[in-house]
């Protein structure tokens, strides 16, 4: 288990958080609660729901979030509507890869730390203890929504596709996981907005990530809020 430092910042908004990107500056907060080493997520319920063209329907991006936190159940079905295997005799997910590199790790900001996805095993790995919910976007709601979703490519797996075409074919992968992620919200009644606007060497340095891997998209989940319809 590896840790990053400490800083201790108070409340901030979008100016506040733009003004400190740019003195390198933008920092993590003290995780909240108990930060446990792994979370062993129960079995995803793969049946019920909305039918498909229901949830589709429903889908929108939102950007108001209630603080209290999912449930583990909650995680659990959320981690394999995006990736989670489906198929299990192939290691089969729910979402392509091309020639099934399945180079996009799922990572979950959490009050309590930041977790990596482990699909096989239906595991949320520790991978730094701190709330790093900060540096995952610009916008002021993502510091206190309890989930911030961060997709990021592994480029070390994707020896067999052309270089030329890595850098699509992820981009491609992550956009579905999150579609994946936000039909399931439409289904389960929650909040969701897919960002692209953040600090990716701060975000990068936080997560403690390496020269091979790429940070595409993040996604902020939560309950709704009553004002935001």
């Amino acid at each position: 288990m590896r840790f990053a430092a400490i800083h201790y910042i108070g409340g901030m908004n979008t100016l506040t958080k733009l003004a400190l990107g740019m003195m390198g500056r933008l920092q993590l907060k003290a995780p909240e609660g108990n930060a446990l080493t792994n979370l062993v997520l129960p079995p995803p319920q793969t049946s019920g729901g909305l039918e498909l063209m229901e949830a589709l329907q429903r889908r929108q991006s939102q950007r108001e979030f209630l603080p209290e936190p999912l449930s583990l159940q909650t995680l659990s079905d959320l981690a394999w509507a995006a990736c989670g295997v489906n198929r299990v005799d192939l290691d089969g997910r729910t979402v392509p890869s091309a020639l099934n590199a399945q180079e996009v790790d799922l990572y979950l900001a959490l009050p309590q730390g930041l977790y990596r996805y482990l699909p096989r095993r239906n595991l949320l790995e520790q991978v730094v203890a701190q709330d790093v919910r900060r540096v995952t976007g610009y916008q002021d709601f993502v510091d206190n929504a309890p989930l911030d979703l961060v997709f990021v490519a592994d480029h070390t797996r994707m020896s067999l596709v052309p270089a030329s075409k890595r850098v699509l074919y992820c981009v491609v992968s992550a956009g579905a996981m999150a579609q994946n992620v936000a039909l399931y919200c439409a289904s389960a009644g929650l909040a969701n907005v897919v960002r692209a606007w953040f600090d990716r060497q701060a975000l990068a340095q936080a997560m403690l990530l390496g020269p091979d891997q790429q940070i595409l998209l993040t996604q902020t989940i939560g309950q709704p809020k009553p004002s935001a319809g």
